[in-house]
């Protein structure tokens, strides 16, 4: 009954503020936009508590720096947006072009300042993230990124893509790991939701200035080991390392190369 009666709340809470943002989008300016967004997140962080059971504990708030930063994210479940999104005031988030294929989305995610790239990567998402993700810069604004680029499932992790690092050296930044295990409660993109309290944790700043190689070592390794940290703490398991799995774009490749 919670998984039922929080599904009717998310989509009765999307369909309506989907509507009112693509209404708000009219307005000059993202300001109303954004608000409606802001207002949308905290309601879907209340319904996640209210009627599925999840409440959300939010650690390493001070370890926050000042000014404008990177948010460099595990992605274990569709809630994990909302549950970030919810801890600033202005957020600039780099999402897939799926989500263009829902009505009106596409103008909102526009108007609000989102960075929007293709899915399958290539030049051309690399050139996006680059331009887009510089208007959020100039604008002073914070950016959410999930390096994996995908949903994992808890205990599995994909490569972690380059973009992340890019914007770190282009933008002169500091990024800041997240750890989650929101994965248990709400798990991918699944119907089913299980009660209890999940965490969302800002770790140590990565200062600016390193190398490629280091960088990407130094992030994958806080965010996927904090996170099996946090996974054992709530399942009451011993801590385990992710393994590595293909993408879902890796994998078609490869069934369509066998299929030839």
């Amino acid at each position: 009954m919670r998984s039922f009666a929080f599904a009717v709340a998310y989509w009765t809470l999307s369909i309506v503020y989907g509507l009112t943002a693509a209404f708000a989008a009219l307005a000059p300016g993202r300001g109303l936009t954004s608000r409606v967004i802001r207002d949308y997140v905290k309601r879907m962080v209340q319904a996640m508590r209210l009627f599925a059971g999840i409440r959300i504990e939010v650690r390493g708030r001070e370890r926050l720096p000042q000014g404008a930063f990177i948010v460099a994210s595990k992605h274990q479940s569709w809630g994990d947006g909302f549950a970030t999104y919810d801890q600033f005031d202005d957020l600039a988030f780099v999402t897939g072009d799926h989500l263009e294929k829902f009505p009106l989305l596409g103008v909102v995610l526009k108007k609000v300042g989102a960075i929007v790239v293709n899915n399958c990567g290539g030049r051309e998402a690399r050139d996006a993230l680059k331009h887009r993700a510089a208007d959020a810069h100039a604008e002073g604004r914070k950016i959410l990124i999930y390096p994996e680029g995908n949903l994992a499932k808890v205990g599995e992790k994909y490569r972690y893509r380059s973009g992340v690092w890019h914007m770190y050296r282009d933008f002169g930044m500091p990024v800041v790991p997240v750890a989650t295990n929101l994965g248990l409660f709400w798990p991918g993109e699944a119907f089913r939701k299980n009660p209890g309290t999940a965490t969302l944790e800002f770790l140590e700043p990565i200062p600016t200035g390193l190398d490629k190689a280091e960088f990407l070592e130094r992030l994958e390794a806080a965010v996927e080991g904090r996170t099996a940290e946090l996974v054992a703490e709530a399942t009451g398991q011993p801590a385990t390392p992710a393994v590595l799995v293909p993408t879902p774009d890796e994998v078609r490749r490869a069934a369509a190369k066998q299929a030839a």
